[in-house]
């Protein structure tokens, strides 16, 4: 059986948290903003990771992945960005009806995040 690369698993758990997100919001949210949410929710990531690499180079910045070997404890800090985008989708929930488009922005940068790590993880190793 092949071990998943954490990075990759980061960024999996915190694409399905904001898939949950959206959906919530879509369902719970204000009406006829599901097709505004689902935008947010695959330009922001991709917008964030092009973006970020493209300044990136050019300020000569060289990030670690989120998380490594050497501090095992990074992938239980690393663990609060799918849980914090996870409790953001009950939201919703507990106030129906308004426009949650800033909280799927948020989680989306936060995926992002976890998607660059890793892609930076793939290429390290």
């Amino acid at each position: 059986m092949t071990r998943i690369e954490p990075n990759l698993l980061l960024a999996l758990t915190t694409g399905v948290a904001v898939a949950l997100l959206v959906t919530t919001a879509a369902v719970f949210g204000e009406p006829g903003r599901a097709l505004k949410y689902l935008v947010l929710a695959v330009v922001v990531p991709v917008s964030y990771v092009v973006l970020n690499g493209l300044w990136s180079r050019r300020m000569k910045l060289q990030r670690p992945p989120m998380v490594h070997a050497e501090a095992a404890t990074t992938a239980v800090w690393a663990s609060l960005f799918p849980l914090l985008v996870i409790l953001a989708a009950g939201v919703p929930l507990v106030f129906p009806g308004h426009d949650y488009g800033l909280l799927v922005i948020i989680a989306a940068v936060w995926l992002g995040v976890t998607v660059e790590s890793a892609l930076k993880a793939r290429q390290a190793g």
